[in-house]
């Protein structure tokens, strides 16, 4: 997705910021808590999540094609469910992440996360040298719309029936992470950068304007991160923001979207990092399922929305 321009150069310093393990982050540092937004609501919303109207039932003729333009009527090869999917930092301390490569050589860098120590941003002795990589890795995307370096495997979502089983998964390669939107409840948050010249909102100034290395395949270092009090998403009409039910069949489903899914990055809690919104999913004339060639979409309706929850299809 494309950013706004800026930099991170010097972020490190300013901030005072180490890299830690994990048992000592969870003593002595101020940790992030992600929280899945509802799905399909755009970032910092502040009204319903029922009534959030961020996503769209798209029919594409062109079944490979990550953003492929939606046509109001077939022949079509594939029926997109897209939704913005929006993250939320409401945390003590900031997310931040530091990938590193050693030459051009290697095609991907590795991910480090960072911890703030502190109000001041003060590092305690004999930590400024720990590390604590994490298992996912940032590469280059060079598509026309997305030539930015991307953390894997910070979010997924998926459809799936009342009994928990998933139907269809998604194909989203990676994000670019900063703060893209207040948080609407930041000011209950004693973490929220204030000012302009403490750790916290130099750091933030910097995640305001993260372009993840934007037209910079060379670079061999690359930040990412969302302030306390902020969040990232992606829009709808983003590559990748959907799930292909052409082959799913009438009925009522969970879509289950989740930050931070195998855990990877170290939080102040995990009870938040999932949402899901019930949807039926109705083809036209009854249909159980497409059948043959694909002339109009399925009519999807909301039925509810669960934020913080795995499951909103099934009651009781």
């Amino acid at each position: 997705m494309m950013r706004k321009s800026g930099s991170v150069a010097a972020v490190v310093a300013a901030t005072a910021l180490a890299v830690v393990p994990h048992a000592d982050a969870e003593a002595s540092f101020l940790l992030p808590d992600l929280r899945q937004a509802p799905v399909g609501c755009a970032g910092g919303h502040t009204g319903r999540p029922a009534a959030c109207a961020d996503w769209d039932v798209c029919l594409v003729a062109d079944a490979s094609a990550a953003n492929g333009a939606c046509v109001a009527t077939g022949p079509a090869r594939a029926v997109r469910l897209r939704f913005t999917t929006a993250e939320d930092n409401v945390g003590d301390g900031p997310l931040l992440l530091y990938a590193h490569r050693d030459s051009t050589a290697r095609p991907t860098m590795t991910v480090r996360q960072a911890f703030q120590s502190g109000v001041d941003g003060s590092i305690p002795p004999g930590h400024a040298q720990a590390q604590r990589p994490i298992p996912t890795t940032a590469y280059y995307e060079p598509a026309a719309t997305h030539e930015h370096w991307h953390l894997t495997d910070f979010t997924h979502f998926r459809l799936r029936s009342t009994d928990g089983t998933t139907l269809v998964t998604d194909r989203k390669n990676g994000f670019c992470l900063g703060d893209r939107y207040p948080v609407a409840d930041a000011r209950w948050l004693p973490g929220k950068p204030r000012g302009e010249t403490s750790p916290a909102a130099v750091l933030a100034q910097a995640l305001r304007g993260n372009t993840c290395a934007h037209h910079q395949p060379a670079a061999l270092d690359v930040t990412l991160g969302i302030s306390v009090g902020y969040g990232d998403d992606y829009r709808h009409t983003v590559d990748f923001q959907w799930l292909d039910v052409t082959e799913v069949p009438s009925g009522v489903y969970d879509v289950v979207s989740t930050v931070n899914p195998d855990r990877t990055l170290l939080e102040k809690s995990y009870d938040n990092n999932t949402s899901s919104l019930a949807v039926d999913i109705r083809w036209p004339r009854g249909a159980r399922g497409p059948g043959g060639e694909i002339l109009r979409p399925p009519v999807v309706e909301i039925l509810r929305s669960c934020p913080g929850k795995p499951s909103c299809a099934a009651r009781g």
